[in-house]
């Protein structure tokens, strides 16, 4: 009888491991089940209209246009799993090319290079040639960034629990450098988040610590990546034939029962049709195996539209609390509270704007001094900490020619806005694009400011889609070592964890590249496939890398 393998959770994870379990582990597509609740993972965007049909999501009085509830930049450099895979899958758009070369074809022809990263009420914070590059740093500072840095692999609980703020405590203008102020906008980090985390982006983003200001190490999809990367994967997937099952909430792992409670084996999985409220149980047999999205940063988002404000969804993250539900039958396997019980650590909210013509897009080029494809501006006197991405158009292959779409965030969403009074979470998406307006007004001295041009602009947006994501950034809690379970558990037989809120060494969370090397550690794992993983770079140990880096650090 043939196995099967039952994937719970539709995201880049577990699409990834059943191209493995295709590709490497010589399987055929039918032995694979993939539940979903939805179709997109973390990994955006889609019509406006696709989000609000979905799980968890009312319908909107406007639900024209587009969404982005975030993005997520690739590095060519370090995401050796994710080109090694994409290798394999052809282009929709290209089939004559793999996803790889599409994506860097597209990336060599539109490098990015954005000259107005930070910007204050004074405006671009542009002095010089270099001044983007001057990090501010303090001799005490260039101490514990280096002894962050120098902390080995093998000494990584001794940052338990501790913070980023815990870590310089002693040098609190830390926070006001322009490295942190670059650094926490591009990641998403916060003063709370793990100093553990940062350590590991600090010494496998190596490279970008020195063209931070350029963002020049910023590899794009042609389009959004999930028309750029998912869809092209879930084709691959079905023309194998994977079977793809929607609105199914896995929210029980049945497993077998053994007196030492050191072998864990899934027997079962009782689920639940999100639309029909059907339930039941999958029986998994003997040498079936199940591939479980451990905690999803998407989870628990609220959406609104352009002048109606999101009201935020309050539940445990679905996917955390089946997780939850497991470390209730064993010790070994983490603790998903930590993740996802403090929203004050990971919450954010972002906006998609979509508009009639360019006019509005065009005035921000202006005034950023840049092309769009190339920005990521932050305003780092906003009380919310806003910050704006302007895609290379079209974003979507639906735009039309005259559309424009660009999205942005908000680190702080609990913080009253300059120009809205009001909390950042509970303005109305046209309210939100009033307060980004407000800010972008600051920056123009000319004859004819782009604040003389408010109503034609209100007048040229099609929509402005609010979306609150409390787990947002829950991958950068504090944590210690033990509060996320290996890939393959100690004891498992058939269950897999592939998510960004697994344990692997060196790595770092909130990148495809982690989903994607965790789903080749389960498939490799649980096959018992005699074959090496994908090699990754280790830069931090290149001199000439270093050196770079210290240069930098110094000025």
């Amino acid at each position: 009888m043939a196995r099967t393998a039952y994937m719970i959770g539709t995201g880049i994870g577990n699409l990834s491991a059943g191209a493995y379990l295709i590709r490497d582990g010589g399987w055929d597509g039918s032995q694979i089940t993939m539940l979903g609740l939805e179709t997109h993972g973390a990994n955006d965007g889609a019509p406006t209209g696709d989000y609000a049909s979905e799980y968890g999501h009312s319908p909107l009085a406007n639900s024209r246009g587009f969404l982005n509830r975030g993005g997520r930049m690739l590095n060519e450099e370090t995401y050796e799993n994710l080109w090694d895979l994409l290798g394999s899958i052809p282009s929709l758009d290209q089939p004559d090319k793999s996803l790889t070369e599409e994506i860097l074809d597209f990336d060599h022809a539109h490098p990015t290079h954005d000259v107005g990263r930070l910007i204050d009420n004074g405006g671009l914070r542009i002095s010089g040639p270099d001044s983007y590059v001057h990090m501010q740093f303090t001799p005490r500072e260039r101490y514990l960034l280096t002894k962050l840095m120098m902390q080995p692999e093998s000494r990584e609980a001794a940052l338990d629990d501790l913070s980023i703020e815990d870590w310089f405590a002693s040098s609190p203008h830390f926070f006001t450098t322009n490295f942190w102020w670059m650094w926490k906008t591009t990641f998403a980090f916060k003063e709370v988040s793990s100093v553990a985390e940062l350590r590991r982006y600090m010494n496998r983003m190596i490279l970008e610590f020195s063209r931070i200001n350029t963002l020049e190490g910023v590899t794009r999809t042609p389009y959004n990546q999930y028309e750029s990367i998912i869809l092209p994967m879930r084709a691959w997937l079905k023309d194998r034939g994977v079977t793809f099952v929607t609105n199914r909430k896995v929210t029980e792992f049945l497993f077998a029962d053994t007196s030492m409670r050191d072998e864990i084996t899934v027997t079962g999985l009782t689920y639940e049709d999100v639309k029909t409220g059907e339930s039941g149980v999958i029986e998994v047999g003997l040498g079936d195996l199940v591939f479980d999205t451990n905690g999803s940063i998407t989870d628990s988002t609220s959406i609104g539209d352009l002048d109606t404000a999101i009201v935020e969804d309050t539940r445990y993250a679905p996917s955390a609390q089946l997780w939850k539900q497991a470390t209730e039958h064993f010790y070994n396997l983490g603790s998903p509270d930590k993740f996802f019980n403090d929203r004050a650590q990971s919450e954010w909210t972002s906006f998609t704007v979509t508009t009639s013509n360019h006019l509005l897009i065009n005035e921000i080029s202006r005034l950023t001094k840049q092309l769009p494809g190339n920005a990521l501006n932050t305003f780092i006197e906003s009380g919310p900490l806003i910050s704006l991405v302007i895609h290379h158009q079209p974003h979507f292959h639906a735009q039309t020619a005259d559309e424009g779409v660009f999205w942005g965030y908000a680190l702080y969403p609990r913080r009253v806005g300059s120009f809205v009074q009001k909390p950042f979470i509970e303005m109305t998406g046209r309210e939100m694009l009033e307060e980004t307006l407000g800010h972008v007004a600051l920056l123009d001295h000319s004859a004819d400011p782009i604040s003389a041009h408010t109503e034609e602009i209100m007048d040229s947006i099609i929509n402005v889609v609010p979306a609150h994501m409390p787990y947002a950034s829950a991958l950068f809690n504090r944590r210690t070592t033990a509060d996320r379970p290996s890939v393959v558990p100690t004891g498992s037989t058939n269950l897999a964890f592939i998510s960004q809120f697994v344990d692997m060494p060196f790595d770092m969370v909130f990148t495809e590249q982690y989903s994607i090397r965790a789903a080749q550690v389960a498939v490799y794992t649980l096959l018992g496939l005699d074959l090496p993983l994908t090699p990754l770079h280790h830069y931090e140990r290149d001199p000439r890398v270093l050196a770079k880096a210290a240069r930098v650090m110094l000025r």
